[in-house]
């Protein structure tokens, strides 16, 4: 598994990073000039970085510690992923993506995820002021070598205003050669990191469930209910879009989605009075023309298609006489996502006619929460 973390100057990327280092086992990996402040070239291959007594497999925790908390370095984005390549079954991560040229690279491997860190103006500049502080206490002590400059000619050290970290962060976000907002923007998990407490982060982490296979190779619910999702994008009713797919055996029977019938007005054209009428849930179905997503898959697919052992996947849960045509044709059970009206007439006809109902919750991949603090002392 290969990790690439982006974000937004103190936003917390190399505290995740870190994370996953000491309690998932992966190892750091990172773009430099490709060489040492000596002039010598920089490791490229874990072997090489092995002393020569110390030849374990990769993987293996023999590995020395040194290894396991400091990154091997690369000259180049395609060095890396060659590197990676040819060891992707162990655990690497990198907080190192320069640019989209770089991600284009990195996502076609099957084997790579994005996860992108943000957290509130505030919140970052609160940060950028202590990493400040613990720096300039460094160098008073001969520890630290001197902050890398800011735009401007400003140094890491100096910033005294939030202007000036204003100016740096926007320019890390929104350069038009440089700016990371595009990389972020494709990422597959979005946390959004407000947490203060390392302890509390790190436990948040782990209910997260970043290795979660289907981050990776989406699994057969996950692949489907897409599929279904996808299909509720053509979907013309006014009131609500829904998709629907109707699978056998792993493979794709039919697809459906909610409108008027063929040959009429698009309900978004004004074919539906009813729907277009803004009607609540429930009220004048009786002159409803549009036919829900259920209804045109069971159609597309025909009485003959159905065998046992059907699974209907559908974005919202069957209304009640939906339900009554999916037991009918001998559907085996129904996988849905979001919850309507009726759910309970709906799971009280599958029940009673032994057909399976199970809701689906996918991992989360939107802006996820860390942990909700005051942004303001």
């Amino acid at each position: 598994m290969f990790i690439g973390i982006c974000g937004s100057k103190c936003a917390g990327k190399s505290t995740v990073a870190q994370y996953l280092v000491e309690h998932h086992e992966f190892k750091r990996l990172c773009i430099s000039s490709g060489l040492e402040p000596n002039g010598q070239s920089t490791t490229s291959s874990l072997e090489e970085a092995q002393p020569s007594h110390m030849t374990p497999s990769l993987g293996s925790k023999q590995l020395p510690l040194r290894l396991a908390q400091q990154a091997l370095s690369f000259p180049t984005a395609e060095a890396l992923l060659d590197f990676v390549t040819k060891h992707w079954r162990e655990r690497w991560i990198t907080t190192d993506i320069p640019d989209q040229d770089a991600l284009d690279m990195f996502s076609r491997r099957p084997f790579f995820l994005l996860i992108s860190v943000d957290a509130p103006l505030a919140v970052r500049w609160r940060r950028f002021q202590q990493r400040d502080q613990r720096q300039s206490h460094a160098q008073s002590n001969g520890t630290e070598s001197s902050p890398e400059p800011l735009q401007g000619g400003k140094a890491k050290g100096t910033v005294a205003s939030l202007d000036a970290f204003v100016l740096y962060s926007d320019d890390h976000l929104y350069d038009a050669r440089t700016g990371h907002l595009s990389v972020m923007s494709r990422a597959t998990v979005r946390l959004l990191n407000t947490s203060s407490d390392l302890a509390h982060l790190y436990a948040t982490l782990g209910k997260v469930d970043l290795l979660n296979e289907d981050r990776l190779r989406p699994g057969w619910d996950t692949y489907f209910m897409a599929l279904a999702s996808l299909a509720a994008q053509r979907s013309n009713c006014m009131k609500r879009r829904v998709g629907c797919v109707l699978v056998r055996e792993k493979r794709v029977i039919s697809t459906g989605y909610n409108g008027t019938p063929r040959g009429l007005r698009n309900c978004g054209e004004g074919g539906c009075g009813r729907c277009n009428d803004g009607q609540g849930s429930g009220h004048g179905l009786a002159t409803c023309l549009c036919i829900h997503a259920e209804e045109n898959a069971l159609l597309e697919a025909g009485r003959e298609r159905i065998r046992e052992g059907a699974i209907l996947y559908c974005d919202t849960c069957p209304c009640l006489t939906c339900s009554i045509k999916i037991t009918q044709v001998g559907i085996s059970e129904v996988v849905f996502s979001q919850g309507y009206s009726m759910d309970g007439d709906t799971a009280a006809v599958f029940r009673e006619a032994g057909v399976k109902l199970r809701q689906f919750v996918p991992p989360a991949n939107g802006l996820i929460h860390l942990e909700q603090t005051k942004l303001y002392p």
